[in-house]
């Protein structure tokens, strides 16, 4: 549908000068390429008089509905806090953290004060923490930074949460 404003005669310096019908271009935009991405193929073909069409994009996130279920029984995990001002502080090691969310086990890696979930999908929103507060640690490995997955150096392996708690208070004194 070509929908028409009525310019005034006078032409104004802050308006695109107007343009004769007969050199109007109309293309017709399939569904599809409206609701792709920036980018693809299909957008990238479809020009306009003036270059290439625009459209604005939007991220769209699989769970938005249950965010705020999923924020109320997720929590903050204290444990994992501490562990990231740790890795923070030592730079120079990452730590590998295996531990159980209602009987499924998750492994997170944590380097530089950043934790990233090996396991599972790791949440968009970095003010989330990656292990809910419901979670056991069952041990801790320190490797060697930065991570390769290729070639693992370990520097500690199996450390219990228990541990690893003794190491950061000492660090703190």
């Amino acid at each position: 549908m070509l929908i028409r404003a009525a310019v005034p005669q006078g032409h104004h310096p802050w308006l695109p000068p107007p343009i004769a019908p007969a050199l109007a271009v109309v293309q017709k935009v399939p569904p599809a390429a409206i609701s792709c991405r920036l980018g693809t193929p299909q957008l990238r073909s479809l020009k306009t008089s003036n270059g290439l069409c625009k459209a604005r994009r939007r991220v769209r996130y699989d769970e938005e509905e249950d965010e705020e279920e999923d924020t109320e029984e997720h929590g903050q995990n204290s444990e994992m806090s501490l562990m990231e001002a740790y890795s923070e502080a030592v730079r120079d090691v990452a730590l590998v953290v295996r531990a159980t969310v209602d009987g499924e086990e998750e492994t997170v890696l944590i380097f530089k004060g950043f934790s990233s979930c090996l396991s599972s999908r790791t949440a968009y929103d970095p003010s989330k923490s990656v292990l809910p507060a419901r979670a056991v640690i069952e041990c801790i490995d320190v490797v060697r930074g930065p991570f390769d997955p290729s070639n693992v150096e370990y520097l500690e392996k199996g450390l219990t949460w228990e541990a690893f708690k003794t190491r950061l208070q000492s660090n703190n004194r």
